[in-house]
């Protein structure tokens, strides 16, 4: 079996690591225990997540014990790491849903049965925690001249907003979870962010002076596109891995839509197909690099929405901007359908229903391209549609005062397009007294 170091390392995720050549030995020699904390600001991980959940999944792939903690504790604090002002703070009846809807996100990566995985909240230990037993076992191995020399605090400090007494706290609330970890679960290993380094070697050390034996960290890069855009940003906001959130067919758009430039990087960090074989994608162009994309739509969708969603997305796709079959020879590991069975899919492109009133008497075309998402606000949808880029039944529209009517309808709605690939179907509700005539 590879060396999960090696395979990490070869698809890209490591930024730095401490103890290197401990840290191999370590991780080479029988099955190993790690953890990735997930602190529960919100109801659904995001793309941006990714990167430390699939480093979880490499590891329990690698025959190691992946520990997936939610932040059921630390989340009531906020962490101020790579933040230029201070987070929310959530209620405990927030928390605790946000941390629920997180655990079953994270089961579709990583196999929790048989206790091949674990899922733990440190609210089971921080909550209940004792204020001055923890200043007096925890805070006194804590220098405050080496913490505010961290780069986390350092911004903070720097800002017009300080830093708080609350978030100060958070490295050794961190640094704590690695010790509980430690001590229940024999965990040696702790991975995350770039902008988590800190708080890793913190913990490192309070294992080190508390029981007397070595730890590990590993930070992986941070991620952003070919033109320097932070991953999984839109103008419509995040890419959430909540289907409720970020529809399927959105969720396979945002990679289809990807750089010709990331296409084999996005392949290595966000799919498990051999290196092997994206290695190749390199040297394709064109066409030939839009079925890459494909393979790279469909295997990411996959992963979180599961097969048949990505089935979906992926006809939907095709009957909006047509595709060549994707070739046998083209990352043959992939499962992605390599020909058209001519079977007729329900349509996944997002949908909204209106009531038959709202469109009667005429809808400005500008207000629906804002209802439906496609535009931010009434003026970006006039200066899409002043630039020509907005479509009503694949027809663009030359007029800012165009208006949608009952005509617009067909018996499947109304199809509206923003640029080349953002489409959002409209139908009617239906309603007494009020039908659409063919």
């Amino acid at each position: 079996m590879a060396h999960v170091l090696e395979i990490l390392e070869e698809r890209g995720f490591v930024e730095a690591k401490t103890h290197e050549r401990e840290l191999y030995d370590w991780l080479g020699s029988g099955q190993r225990t790690c953890y990735v904390g997930f602190d529960p600001t919100a109801p659904s991980l995001h793309i941006g997540h990714l990167i430390p959940v699939m480093a979880l999944a490499h590891m329990q792939r690698c025959g190691h014990r992946p520990i997936a903690l939610v932040g059921g504790g630390t989340g009531l604090v906020g962490d101020p790491s790579g933040k230029t002002e201070m987070r929310q703070i959530l209620t405990a009846e927030t928390v605790r849903a946000n941390a629920d809807a997180i655990k079953a996100q994270l089961a579709r990566f990583i196999c929790f049965d048989e206790d091949r995985a674990l899922l733990r909240n440190n609210a089971d230990w921080l909550v209940s925690l004792g204020y001055i037993e923890f200043l007096r076992d925890i805070g006194r191995h804590f220098s405050v001249n080496r913490m505010i020399k961290a780069e986390s605090y350092r911004m903070r400090l720097d800002s017009d907003e300080g830093l708080s007494f609350i978030e100060f706290n958070y490295m050794l609330l961190q640094a704590y979870d690695f010790l509980e970890l430690f001590r229940r679960c024999d965990c040696r290993l702790q991975m995350g962010g770039s902008d988590q380094w800190g708080n890793i070697v913190a913990g490192i050390e309070l294992v080190r002076k508390v029981c007397q034996q070595q730890a590990f960290g590993i930070t992986f890069q941070l991620i952003t596109t070919a033109s320097g855009a932070k991953m999984g940003k839109t103008a419509a906001g995040a890419v959430w891995l909540d289907a409720d959130r970020t529809s399927p067919y959105e969720y396979y758009q945002y990679w289809v839509n990807s750089a010709d430039a990331d296409v084999a990087r996005f392949l290595a960090l966000y799919t498990f197909l051999p290196m092997d074989e994206i290695r190749q994608v390199a040297e394709l162009r064109d066409a030939d690099l839009n079925l890459a994309k494909t393979v790279l739509a469909f295997e990411t969708t996959q992963i979180v929405h599961g097969r048949q969603a990505a089935v979906e997305a992926m006809k939907a796709a095709r009957r909006m901007f047509g595709a060549r079959p994707v070739p046998a020879d083209l990352m043959p590991s992939s499962t992605v359908p390599r020909h058209d069975g001519g079977q007729r899919e329900e349509d996944v492109v997002p949908c909204t229903e209106l009531e038959v009133d709202l469109v009667a008497e005429g809808l400005p075309l500008f207000k629906l391209l804002q209802a439906t998402g496609l535009s931010a606000s009434g003026g970006a949808a006039r200066r899409l549609i002043s630039q020509g880029g907005a479509y009503v039944n694949g027809q663009r529209v030359d007029s800012p005062q165009r208006v949608v009517t009952m005509d617009d309808f067909g018996n499947d709605g109304l199809l509206l397009r923003a640029g080349k690939k953002h489409f959002h179907r409209v139908r009617l509700k239906k309603t007494q007294g009020h039908a659409k005539e063919d």
